[in-house]
């Protein structure tokens, strides 16, 4: 399975500076087609009993993984199983769909590897069976994107981040809880080459701070 590479930069910024800067990134970029007001994303990680995806985010391990399901705005007809590699300073990833009954199994430990055609969906049940992957932590958020066509470059902002509930139900109308400042907002910028002069300018334009923020991360660090 061939993997595009991408390079992606995180920042923390406030609402006002995300509000600002969606104002002139506007002017240059496409609101992301699948969500034009926005929307929910929930994720459900998974780790190995001794933590190790989490460890290795924290320890700053240059070449890792780690696999999340995935649903969007509360709705399960669409199911998608990822596989995100960092790999030094760039980021790829796999993904593939699948279907309520196989997340039931999955969940249920019921799920028979020969049971799988997809090569990343048997790759994930390898991992459970011989590292004892599992459910680790839930993540909700709000997201609003923006696209480009040069470099493919996505912009996005993720806000109203939560999480710390101890039960591992994407269908659950429960809220979590807020794990960041209502003020805070997640910046992040994904391009494949070079981050096309026009955007780049922009971004400059915004007080903001880089980090390696994570999502994954700072929810598990909380529960």
């Amino acid at each position: 399975m061939s993997r595009q590479y991408r390079h992606e930069i995180k920042y923390t910024i406030s609402k006002t500076q995300a509000y600002i800067l969606k104002e002139k990134l506007l002017k240059i970029m496409e609101v992301d087609p699948y969500g034009k007001k926005g929307y929910f994303i929930r994720s459900l990680y998974f780790d190995t009993p001794t933590n190790e995806a989490y460890n290795e985010k924290i320890d700053g391990v240059l070449n890792r993984k780690k696999y999340r399901i995935r649903i969007y705005n509360h709705d399960d007809s669409l199911i998608r199983l990822e596989k995100k590699i960092k790999d030094d300073n760039m980021t790829a990833k796999e993904q593939v769909i699948i279907s309520k009954n196989e997340l039931s199994k999955i969940l249920s430990n019921k799920l028979e590897i020969d049971d799988c055609k997809d090569s990343l969906l048997k790759e994930f049940l390898v991992e459970i069976k011989t590292r004892g992957l599992e459910p680790s932590v839930i993540v909700d958020y709000n997201r609003y994107a923006l696209v480009y066509p040069v470099s493919d470059v996505r912009v996005t902002f993720d806000y109203d981040i939560k999480s710390g509930r101890y039960d591992y139900d994407l269908n659950t109308k429960e809220d979590g809880y807020k794990i960041i400042d209502d003020d805070m907002v997640i910046l992040e910028v994904k391009f494949n080459d070079i981050l096309p002069y026009p955007i780049a300018c922009i971004l400059g334009t915004i007080p903001s701070t880089r980090n390696a923020f994570s999502k994954f991360a700072f929810c598990r660090s909380i529960k």
